[in-house]
C-alpha cells in the first residue's frame, strides 16, 4: 500500500492521519455506507482459504496454500485493476471459518473463497452469503462455471446445435462439478447427467449428501443408472472436472461431432490426442493446449463488475451475464480450437465487468 497524498509535513500529516481522519470516522459513523467511498474497501477483495482443495495438490494446509493465494491477487491487480489480500485460515471447521470471515468483512468490499473442498465448501459460501452485505464468490465453484459455459456456447455455435438439444455429460461431483451443472441447468441444456466415482448421480440413488441430493432433482430426467460409459452413449458434450480418467472405450459411445472438455489440471481426464479422435471440439484446463478453460476470465472482471455497482451479492443473472461476455470476446476468430478468448486478452474483464454491473442494476 502507497498513499495517494504527499506525507512530508505536519499539515500533510494531520489531514491524513490525526485530526483528519477524524472527519472521515464521523461521516461514515453517520452514515457506513460512506465507507466504500472513503476507504479502501471498495476496491479490496479477501481471498479466503483453509487449504484443503489446493490446484491438483489437494489439501496441502494454509502455509503451503498462500503462494497460490498471492498469485491470485496479483491476477486481481493486473487484469482488474481489484486489490486483494491473501488470507489463510488455519481451521478447516466451517463454523469456525464463517465467523472469522464475518468478523473480518467490515474490512472489505468482496469475499473470494477459495480452495476449500467439498462439501464444506457449500456450506460456508451459503452461510457467509446469508450473513454478509457484501458480494461472496466460491471461484472454484462459479469461475469454473462460468468460464465452462461460456466455451460451451461458443461450442454449440462452432457445432450448429443449440444449448437445449444438448445431453451433457458432468464428470466429478466437487465443488466444479456441482456449480457446472446448476450453471447449464440454469442456460437451458437440455439434459444433463452427472457423474461422481460411484458412477450415476439419480434420485433413488443410496448414501447421497445433501448436495448431492439436490443435483439429482435437476438433472438425470431420464432416470439413468450406471457407470460413465452408460452416461456417455449419445451424449453430445463431456465435461471432466473429476481428476480422475476415462477409458476410451467409454468415448465411442458419444455421438458424432461431439464436445470434450477435459479440465482436469494438470492430467486430464482424457488426453487431447485420444479426445480429438470422438471430438471436433476439444478444450483443457492447461495453458499448453487450445481452448483453455481458465478461471482468470471471469474472477477478475466479476468482482470489478460488483464493486463498481456496491452489489451486496453475486446473482444468477450476473453469472450468467460473464458467460455471455466472455463468449462475445472470441468475436470473429470463433473457430474449433478458438471457443473461448485469451486469459491475456485486456478486454475480457473489462466486458465481464460491464456485464456484471449491468446485471446487477437491471434488477431493481
Amino acid at each position: 500500500m502507497s498513499s495517494r497524498v504527499p506525507l512530508s509535513t505536519k499539515e500533510d500529516l494531520s489531514i491524513a492521519y490525526t485530526p483528519g481522519v477524524a472527519e472521515v470516522c464521523r461521516a461514515i459513523a453517520a452514515d457506513e455506507t460512506l465507507a466504500a467511498e472513503y476507504t479502501w474497501t471498495s476496491n479490496l477483495v479477501a481471498v479466503v482459504t483453509d487449504g484443503t482443495a489446493v490446484l491438483g495438490l489437494g489439501d496441502i494446509g494454509p502455509k503451503a496454500s498462500l503462494p497460490v493465494m498471492e498469485g491470485k491477487a496479483a491476477l486481481f491487480r493486473a487484469f482488474a485493476g481489484v486489490n486483494s489480500v491473501p488470507i489463510c485460515l488455519d481451521t478447516t471447521d466451517p463454523d469456525e471459518i464463517v465467523e472469522t470471515v464475518t468478523r473480518l468483512a467490515p474490512s472489505f468490499g468482496g469475499i473470494n473463497l477459495e480452495d476449500i473442498s467439498a462439501p464444506r465448501c457449500f456450506e460456508i459460501e451459503r452461510r457467509l452469503e446469508s450473513t454478509l452485505d457484501i458480494p461472496v464468490f466460491h471461484d472454484d465453484q462459479h469461475g469454473t462455471a462460468i468460464v465452462t459455459l461460456a466455451a460451451l456456447r461458443n461450442a454449440v455455435r462452432v457445432t450448429d446445435r443449440k444449448l437445449g438439444d444438448l445431453r451433457v455429460v458432468v464428470m466429478g461431483a466437487g465443488a466444479a462439478g456441482v456449480a457446472i451443472s446448476r450453471a447449464l441447468h440454469a442456460a437451458g441444456v437440455g439434459e444433463i447427467v452427472v457423474c461422481d466415482s460411484r458412477g450415476i448421480i439419480h434420485s433413488g440413488r443410496e448414501h447421497l449428501n445433501p448436495v448431492k441430493e439436490e443435483l439429482a432433482t435437476i438433472t438425470n430426467p431420464s432416470g439413468l443408472r450406471g457407470d460413465i460409459a452408460t452416461a456417455l452413449r449419445g451424449a453430445q458434450v463431456l465435461i471432466g472436472v473429476s481428476g480422475g480418467s476415462i477409458d476410451e472405450s467409454a468415448l465411442e459411445g458419444m455421438a458424432d461431432d461431439a464436445i470434450i472438455f477435459a479440465l482436469a489440471n494438470p492430467t486430464p481426464e482424457v488426453a487431447p490426442e485420444v479426445a480429438h479422435r470422438y471430438a471436433s471440439i476439444v478444450a483443457t484446463g492447461r495453458s499448453d493446449h487450445p481452448n483453455q478453460i481458465n478461471n482468470v476470465l471471469a474472477f477478475p472482471g466479476i468482482f470489478r463488475g460488483a464493486l463498481d455497482a456496491r452489489a451486496t451479492h453475486i446473482t444468477e443473472a450476473m453469472k450468467l451475464a460473464a458467460a455471455d461476455a466472455i463468449a462475445d470476446c472470441v468475436g470473429a476468430d470463433l473457430a474449433p480450437g478458438k471457443i473461448v478468448p485469451s486469459p491475456l486478452d485486456p478486454k475480457v474483464s473489462i466486458a465481464v465487468a460491464e456485464a456484471v454491473k449491468a446485471a446487477w442494476e437491471a434488477r431493481k
